[in-house]
């Protein structure tokens, strides 16, 4: 699994029609009230990469085994969430099991989709959300506190450094600044952070939904929603999730021709993988060989090791070394022979950093 994303918003703002496109199914029940999303709808969709057909064909692959992201459509939240209100704590609880958010605001106009504000204001709607998911953390933080009272009173110090660090992230959650914008260069106080499992330290991405017309120059929703967030450098894109719900229906031929004729290159799909690729500093490295073509996703930063662990746990215990080739040398030399033959082969240990597009042949024993 790549990774997994949790789809979030006020009701009505159309996540439960992105996600169908999305998953290309109609699991989740989009209709036109509140609540109507309860229990989270899961759907995995295969990650999109040319760079698969490419390497199968050069080396005559049987099976071509792309990575998968995995997408979670997670019932709107309502103002008063992080005090049970709309089965709020229940909509929480399911956004702390995701890696990375997808924040869906409603950017179109719309008389026969109600608003459960009664008005379109994105930046309104992020600012409710958002209080709700730091309204959440504060109240985790005050629990997980109140349990660490007795192992203060025995001066544990690592549990009195915890409970200083969480009485600082409650001063700056107070303040309206989300644990991720906590200024800290400590490696050790980032672990516990992350540890903790805040909402608002969770990677997040916005997505404006709009309607056909406004997909490629926006509006005057979606200028707000980009002057308001892009100063803090988040990730902010357009998509259409009715425009998603007519390509899905479409076989490939005809999905190029449909995203011609609206000018555009690649589909929120593909929008949405390559900005949580980005999220989550995801990257993807191949195995080859007449068997199956199949990609993998690591962390970036991850080395060869973990990467052979991804594929079993034997790899990485007994790891030998990692028979190595860039995806572009590959290409070049028509195949693992001939890039060996151009002297291109790398033999690389343990603690090597892959690199997006590396082609691996692990060598182990256990």
């Amino acid at each position: 699994m790549g990774f997994k994303c949790g789809i979030i918003g006020l009701p009505n703002v159309g996540k439960s029609t992105l996600f169908n496109a999305l998953t290309e199914t109609t699991s989740a029940d989009a209709a036109n009230y509140p609540f109507c999303t309860i229990e989270p709808n899961v759907g995995n969709v295969i990650v999109p990469d040319k760079r698969l057909d490419e390497l199968a064909k050069i080396a005559n692959s049987k099976n071509i085994i792309p990575t998968q992201i995995q997408f979670v459509d997670i019932a709107g939240l309502v103002k008063g969430a992080s005090k049970g209100e709309g089965l709020g704590n229940k909509f929480l609880s399911h956004i702390r099991e995701v890696d990375a958010v997808i924040h869906v605001l409603r950017c179109f106009e719309d008389t026969e989709i109600t608003h459960v504000n009664e008005k379109v204001n994105p930046i309104n709607d992020i600012e409710i959300v958002e209080t709700e998911l730091l309204l959440a953390d504060i109240a985790s933080l005050e629990k997980q506190m109140m349990n660490l009272n007795k192992k203060i009173r025995g001066n544990d110090p690592e549990q009195k450094k915890l409970y200083g660090l969480m009485e600082i992230l409650i001063n700056h959650l107070t303040e309206g600044k989300k644990a991720d914008e906590y200024p800290t260069h400590n490696a050790d106080d980032y672990k516990i952070i992350k540890s903790l499992h805040l909402l608002t330290s969770k990677p997040q991405l916005y997505v404006c939904n709009v309607s056909e017309k406004d997909i490629i120059d926006g509006n005057n929703y979606t200028t707000q929603v980009i002057n308001n967030f892009s100063k803090n450098n988040s990730k902010v894109i357009l998509i259409s999730s009715l425009i998603e719900s007519e390509i899905a229906m479409l076989n490939n031929s005809d999905k190029k021709e449909f995203l011609g004729d609206l000018g555009l290159n690649e589909t929120g799909l593909a929008k949405l993988i390559k900005y949580g690729y980005e999220l989550l500093n995801l990257i993807t490295f191949f195995t080859v060989g007449p068997k199956e073509t199949r990609a993998w996703t690591v962390n970036k930063g991850s080395t060869a090791s973990k990467a052979a662990g991804k594929i079993h746990s034997d790899f990485e215990k007994g790891f030998i070394r990692a028979e190595t080739f860039s995806y572009n040398e590959f290409i070049q030399f028509n195949g693992e022979q001939g890039t060996k033959d151009a002297g291109r082969l790398r033999i690389e240990g343990s603690d090597y950093i892959v690199q997006d597009g590396d082609i691996f042949n692990f060598r182990f024993n256990v």
